[in-house]
């Protein structure tokens, strides 16, 4: 007897990816889009809205070619957060580009309104620090561009949206303007305790509530299916997150305790804490993860550029990603790369800061850029686990997807510096972000349940850093400890960790986290910048 399946599309930065999933989890079929993304000034990232639902389009039908559409009992989505387009209600015609999560064009618009004193308030009404990456600065910008005295808005006629809104519009043929919790929560225009737009973030930004979608839990209700062959319309969207949300569950993370580490083209590492209040005094952004219901809370520190770093180094060299990564040395050899391309983002929140090369000698080479690169990506996410252990309790384990999980030495780095295991997916062609989540309902399944299953994660336990680390906390010389030899587990609570004798028992003080990052970024600050 055939067996119902569903349709998981993860609409990403660089591409789209649709799955079709068996209720036991296993995937059927899958197909990518790639995406381009546009640079047409320095600091700018923008993509065309319709580029984006044809990548849809394209990943859904070629996916499904071959199976039969009419098993497919339900469609979940997850996507890019952050960025944000403007369409016309009537139309449904896009007025402009998506300006990307990355896009910094709005940088001297939030230095004024740090500089008024708003930093503070945003922040403790949103639970992000005011910084151009969220999606309220974009909007702004967009309405100045195309509605300068928001006539249009104000009437109703323009609609402002996140990913998730304009696939939501099209998905619908064109009908209700809705936008998911988890999303919303990255505008920087909701109070997150409220769990409403917030009428004073509304005036600060000049933002007609009258433009923006109508907020809705991650299990809907939303419009059916029209308009996405070869699925049949009226098959039902089951549920919405946005990426790194969707991947937290994906991983079973339903209580505080556990961190997932997205590697994309920049990075997101989150993990879930009890309630708003235990973001008080964080670096890290506290987010709503999602909204059964009840709303999840999350901390989240994101970092601007990951894989973007490692895709920018193989370019100068023309080599492939997976290359650059085979080429790497096992030591940088005083080679250290901040990658601050777009300033620095969580847990330091510097837009003034500057990539920075630095150690370089007539021996360095490609081998040590190389395994430079990959120590910034290590690094920065180290940082901000550092950040997570303090709210949620220490982090012993890092649970990973995305594209980079496939690289072995990144992981195993990554394991190292973290002195705990990095699991990972057994595929990152199937990574959490993608898989259906709450669709499993469909199958009597409840959140916190073993079912659907996932593929057994690959797993890089820690080892000794065999490389003398210099840096701000520590000071030169010193080695870091090595960890305990975790294996995680997606179900709460964590079983006993057994470590082989020599070992750090994770129930012992931790060594001092590393602080590479910083000190490369204040080794970029007191250099002279030209004037």
């Amino acid at each position: 007897m055939n067996q119902s399946l569903l349709l998981a599309v993860d609409q990403g930065t660089s591409a789209t990816k649709a799955l079709l999933v068996r209720a036991d989890g296993a995937v059927v079929a899958s197909a990518s889009a790639p995406l381009a993304i546009g640079h047409p000034r320095p600091g700018w990232a923008e993509q065309s809205p319709e580029d984006i639902w044809d990548s849809v389009l394209t990943a859904v039908a070629t996916c499904l070619a071959g199976h039969d559409p009419g098993l497919v009992a339900g469609v979940g989505l997850t996507n890019q957060r952050e960025s944000c387009l403007l369409w016309e209600r009537a139309t449904g015609r896009p007025l402009g580009p998506v300006i990307g999560w990355q896009d910094r064009r709005t940088a001297d618009r939030c230095a004024t309104l740090l500089a008024d004193g708003l930093g503070e308030h945003v922040r403790a009404v949103t639970g992000l620090p005011l910084d151009p990456m969220f999606s309220a600065l974009k909007a702004q910008w967009l309405l100045d561009t195309h509605d300068p005295d928001r006539t249009r808005a104000r009437r109703g006629e323009l609609c402002l949206g996140t990913v998730d809104s304009w696939l939501l519009w099209r998905l619908g043929g064109g009908g209700d303007h809705l936008v998911e919790l988890g999303n919303a929560a990255r505008t920087q225009l909701l109070d997150v305790r409220r769990r409403d737009w917030d009428e004073r973030l509304l005036d600060v930004f000049d933002v007609p509530r009258q433009a923006l979608p109508r907020i809705t839990a991650s299990t809907g209700p939303f419009p059916a299916v029209r308009g996405l062959p070869p699925l049949a319309d009226g098959t039902p969207v089951l549920s919405v997150l946005g990426d790194s949300h969707a991947a937290l569950f994906g991983h079973g993370v339903f209580l505080p305790g556990s961190v997932k580490v997205t590697y994309g083209t920049g990075s997101s590492v989150m993990g879930l804490v009890s309630g708003p209040d235990r973001a008080e005094d964080s670096p890290l952004c506290l987010t709503i993860a999602w909204d059964d219901g009840i709303p999840a809370y999350a901390l989240e520190g994101n970092i601007r550029s990951s894989g973007a770093t490692l895709r920018w180094l193989a370019g100068l060299f023309g080599v492939g990603e997976a290359e650059l990564a085979g080429l790497a040395a096992p030591d940088a050899a005083g080679v250290h790369l901040v990658p601050a391309f777009g300033g620095l983002a969580a847990p330091w929140w510097d837009n003034d800061a500057t990539g920075l090369l630095s150690g370089l000698t007539f021996g360095t080479g490609l081998p040590q850029l190389a395994r430079a690169a990959l120590e910034s990506v290590a690094y920065q996410i180290e940082d901000v686990v550092a950040g997570l252990d303090t709210a949620s309790g220490r982090v012993t384990a890092l649970l990973a997807d995305g594209g980079a999980t496939d690289n072995a030495a990144l992981m195993q780095l990554q394991a190292d510096i973290s002195g705990g295991s990095c699991a990972a997916p057994g595929t990152a062609t199937c990574p959490p972000s993608a898989r259906p989540g709450w669709p499993a309902a469909h199958w009597g399944c409840s959140p916190g349940t073993d079912s659907p299953a996932r593929p057994a994660p690959r797993r890089c336990t820690a080892r000794s850093c065999r490389r003398r680390i210099g840096n701000a906390a520590s000071g030169p010389g010193t080695r870091r400890s090595p960890g305990p030899a975790v294996v995680p587990s997606p179900v709460i609570p964590r079983p006993a960790v057994v470590a082989p004798p020599g070992i750090r028992q994770p129930t012992e003080l931790p060594p001092p986290r590393i602080r590479r990052t910083a000190a490369h970024h204040e080794h970029s600050e007191r250099r002279p910048r030209a004037q």
